[in-house]
């Protein structure tokens, strides 16, 4: 079971249709919006806390329905995702949950799963969840939550340091990855598994929602 969230970003990529991803939206006490997410949020009834970004995806309609929670950011050196996460940070949110962040371009989909990495230190957690899937960026040892047959892929956006994993259908000992896929496409033996940092290594952790038909698995 994912732990409570105290803050829900909601970036402008597929909007989430599976009941995990969708119920976080929901029982959210706090939703911040990306300005492009606006529509979708709309048609799903739900009030955004606060919209972030630099306006050019908002309707007039919808600026003037929401003139009270804009927060203009016209930076253009980083996009609206980078914004909304920023000022969740300003705002003192601690927990954090990113979703409609994948789906769509594929350039879009892996600049934002690099925020996650890049931002993580700001937080005590901050995940990204999308209708297949949960990555969570560590910057140190941790263990994870898993059920046994849930896919595992280790990221690691830049080399540095090794990593060793415990808990995985094929063990990882001191290992440095320097491709995206050396870590990919592992499996949970059981209801948790632990990856080992050494002090400067950092990796994206990336877990199914659920067990795979095996025949499914390519």
């Amino acid at each position: 079971m994912i732990e409570p969230y105290d803050c829900v970003i909601m970036a402008n990529g597929s909007f989430p249709q599976a009941d995990l991803p969708l119920g976080f939206l929901r029982r959210a006490s706090v939703v911040i919006a990306c300005d492009g997410a606006i529509a979708s949020l709309d048609k799903a009834g739900i009030v955004p806390t606060a919209i972030v970004g630099d306006l050019d995806s908002l309707s007039p309609g919808f600026r003037e329905r929401y003139a009270d929670r804009i927060h203009l950011v016209e930076d253009q050196e980083v996009n609206d995702l980078t914004k909304s996460i920023l000022f969740a940070h300003r705002s003192g949110y601690r927990d954090v949950l990113i979703l409609g962040a994948t789906g769509m371009r594929e350039d879009h989909t892996l600049g934002n799963i690099s925020l996650l990495m890049e931002h993580a230190y700001l937080f005590r957690r901050i995940e990204m969840l999308s209708d297949y899937g949960l990555f969570t960026p560590l910057m140190k040892t941790a263990t994870l939550m898993s059920r046994p047959g849930i896919q595992v892929s280790l990221f690691s956006l830049s080399p540095s340091g090794t990593l060793s994993a415990s808990g995985l259908r094929w063990p990882i000992s001191d290992m440095m990855l320097t491709a995206w896929w050396q870590g990919t496409l592992n499996e949970a033996t059981g209801d948790s598994f632990t990856v080992t940092l050494s002090p400067e290594a950092r990796v994206l952790v990336y877990r199914t929602l659920s067990v795979p038909d095996k025949e499914t698995v390519r």
